[in-house]
């Protein structure tokens, strides 16, 4: 690779794979690996793989070695079903076709669906049959730390950033040579976030506070990990399907860093009949745009059957987000992680909990809801996880089931501030996060701090990510509910049996099998409220000024028949790409003839743009996701925009923002939702725009940023991803993929 040579010398290795035990090799044991990272090393090794599930098709003739029977289970409705005599637009989404609970909803105990009888919420199901031996959800799940070895302590007890600028402090003084291993125990008292093996305290009350605007270090380390992506049957709410991980576990390893550092993915794709990809979300990937990870824009897919790719790119943001692979649906089968990158502190906090990552989930298998939502069945999720976990009322169905398979679980201390860093990685569902009794103090969205404000449910549109401290007002022996809903009404499309995931938090000296008692203050106006929060809330704590734009951009969104099937429409086009042609690739060799389906919007040497959303699409609430950058979001609503900017000394910033679900009034007549975001040119690339739900990705809601081509024409792309795409020729033409979709998340024509 020709921009790793530079950082191998001083390289990090982070192993993150199942491995053999070898004297020569510093790493884990296979079933050691926890929700924390493992063994940090100054040295570059190589890990041996033990996979995890064997490599074959089922009888379905995809997605895993485990036969699924709910695959072959009718949904309850079926829509929006195809056009008929000329029909232009879906039918309105229909209501939950099931109560809470189910049919069967006398024989539990809600909210966690405890068989009646049980009053411990102690778990059937091993971890590694329920989520492949990860730990997320764990009680004795190790805090995070404030830093890594080798990049700037920044303090945990800073005021908020301060208004005079100050220096960043210096970095700790570490041997090339030596082993440096984080605290990986996984006994509740064990907690990485106090101090590292070598003595080196995590946290350093001598550290500066920096700037509002604070400028990203340069470390000098390259944290390399290696991923693989497999099948592997889990069974996260007690009904197993066939997943899709990285490295046997659901959800993720972390994939952890410091703000300045680089990252190295050395990805092998286990999967026998798809390709795959994988995505860094919301890293800005300045001057390495070719490992974004999007198959046909930024490269070609890695083949099956050990097919092997590295892309390798800098932590230039820090916070909370998420990995994920970019290839059709695949990362709402399971194919996603959470990612860390740690960077100055702005908010006081004791203890960092780490991510919670919620999710909508489904019985079926991944491709199967692809196929069939492509054949006009969108797919009602059933049920939702936090960190991958939840029971299944499974009196409702005849089909295998494992009752109180186990739900997630925390530890609060009294008095204490906790961080807890909230990531949508759903297919569908927007979510309304919420723990009984406690304030929840938001301090960033996305990679963005902000300005502090509190509330008692945030909401969390897909690929959306919230930091929030959580002040521990309970006592000792005190257990409470977390909640995490799906939004109702039209903000999401549920059975209606599970929507509602909860775990458990327990205080010190509390019974951590007992079941809480505790209730929700959270109104069904807020859960219906299908937006984010106002945009005079979470204004950045970097003010970076709105300027005109140099070119404006109106573009409609719709959901409408093109003669076989409803498919979303982004500016008159509903996309589809060609694996075998990346748009970047194309624009870097002078070729600028797109397809029209690819819908490339060539925005040249613009400065500044303007992008006017018009949403007339009367489904669901949309998660706008631009790569390559964060945007301003200048303004919501309906109807039309009458030119104002909401808060325009500060705009609200974000790499994600949820743009409100269209109105339909009694007469039938559509009132658009509207969303105006601003974004700078500063990144030559081609950068995916899109709606972040699985489903409406799938069916073609996705457009193409193309960012100065002349200048992409002069970037020093890597030779491996050229070399990628002539293995996908190759393996392609004996083996023509099974692209039912757009290419990104699902589609057919």
């Amino acid at each position: 690779m020709v921009a790793f040579t530079p950082y191998l010398a001083g390289a990090a290795t982070l192993s993150t794979a199942y491995a053999l035990s070898h004297n020569h090799h510093v790493h884990l044991r296979r079933g050691e690996e926890t929700c924390a990272t493992p063994t940090y090393t100054f040295t570059y090794t190589e890990f041996e793989y033990l996979p995890t599930a064997i490599a074959s098709s089922n009888a379905h003739g995809h997605g895993g070695p485990y036969y699924n029977p709910y695959n072959d289970l009718p949904y309850p409705f079926e829509w929006p079903g195809k056009p008929t005599n000329g029909e232009k637009y879906p039918p309105p989404q229909p209501t939950a076709p099931y109560e809470y609970g189910g049919p069967a909803k006398d024989d539990y105990d809600a909210p966690a669906w405890i068989p009646k009888g049980s009053d411990k919420l102690i778990p059937s199901l091993s971890k590694e049959k329920q989520n492949g031996g990860g730990y997320w959800g764990e009680l004795d799940c190790p805090h995070l730390p404030s830093y890594l070895p080798g990049g700037p302590s920044y303090s945990t007890s800073a005021p908020p950033y301060p208004t005079a600028s100050a220096s960043v402090s210096g970095h700790p003084s570490y041997s090339a040579n030596s082993t440096i291993s984080m605290s990986t125990g996984v006994t509740a008292s064990t907690s990485y976030s106090s101090s590292i093996s070598t003595g080196v305290t995590a946290s350093s009350s001598s550290s500066t506070p920096v700037p509002a605007c604070p400028t990203m270090p340069d470390t000098g380390v390259t944290r390399t990990y290696d991923m693989r992506v497999s099948y592997q049957t889990i069974a996260p709410d007690g009904v197993t399907r066939n997943g899709l991980v990285f490295n046997g576990q659901f959800p993720g390893p972390l994939v952890e860093a410091n703000w300045g550092d680089w990252i190295l993915f050395k990805v092998t794709n286990d999967l026998t009949d798809e390709g795959t990809t994988i995505h860094a979300h919301g890293l800005f990937q300045k001057e390495t745009s070719w490992y974004d990870g999007v198959p046909a824009v930024a490269q070609c897919p890695i083949t099956p059957n050990g097919g092997y790719f590295e892309q390798l790119f800098r932590a230039d943001r820090y916070g909370s987000s998420w990995y994920h692979s970019h290839y059709s649906a695949q990362y709402s089968g399971g194919a996603h992680g959470p990612m860390v990158i740690y960077g100055p502190v702005h908010e006081e906090h004791d203890i960092d909990l780490g991510p919670v990552v919620l999710e909508d989930w489904y019985h079926a298998d991944y491709f199967s809801l692809v196929n069939r939502t492509m054949n006009g069945q969108f797919p009602p999720s059933n049920n939702n996880l936090i960190n991958g976990k939840m029971n299944y009322p499974c009196a409702n169905t005849t089909l295998p089931c494992e009752a109180n398979a186990g739900i997630s679980k925390f530890k609060f201390e009294s008095g204490k501030k906790h961080l807890i860093r909230l990531i949508n990685a759903g297919a569908e569902g927007v979510q309304k996060f919420s723990i009984d009794g406690h304030t929840l103090k938001v301090i960033a969205l996305d990679f963005i701090p902000v300005e502090p404000y509190e509330t008692n449910v945030v909401t969390v549109g897909v690929g959306q990510r919230t930091d929030i401290i959580v002040e521990a007002v309970g006592s000792a022996g005190d257990a409470y509910w977390m909640r995490s809903s799906l939004g109702t009404q039209r903000c999401t499309l549920n059975d209606g049996v599970s929507p509602n995931a909860v775990a458990a938090v327990y205080y010190e000296d509390a019974d951590t099998d007992s079941v809480p008692d505790t209730e929700s203050d959270v109104t069904a106006d807020q859960l219906a409220l299908c937006k984010n929060d106002d945009l005079t809330l979470g204004t950045p704590l970097c003010e970076i000024p709105l300027e005109e734009p140099t070119t404006t951009n109106e573009i409609e969104i719709d959901w409408k028949s093109n003669g076989t099937n409803f498919v979303f429409y982004m500016d008159g086009v509903s996309y589809r790409g060609d694996y075998g042609e990346a748009i970047l690739l194309k624009a870097k060799t002078g070729d600028l003839d797109f397809k029209p389906e690819w819908n490339v919007h060539d925005y040249g040497s613009n400065k500044t743009v303007r992008i006017y959303l018009v949403n007339f699409a009367l489904r669901g609430g949309h998660p706008m996701h631009l790569h390559g950058h964060d945007f301003h979001v200048l303004a919501e609503g309906y109807g039309d925009w009458d030119g104002t900017v909401t808060n325009a000394g500060n705009t609200v910033r974000r790499d994600t923002h949820l743009m409100p679900v269209a109105l339909n009034s009694t007469e039938g007549v559509v009132t658009p939702s509207y969303m105006v975001l601003q974004f700078e040119m500063d990144n030559p690339g081609a950068w995916p725009f899109h709606c972040h739900l699985a489903w409406h990705v799938s069916g073609g809601l996705f457009m193409t940023i193309l960012e100065r081509p002349d200048d992409i024409r002069k970037q020093d792309f890597d030779p491996d991803v050229f070399e990628l795409c002539d293995k996908w020729d190759t393996y392609v033409s004996a083996n023509p993929p099974n692209q039912i979709d757009s290419g990104l998340k699902a589609r057919f024509f």
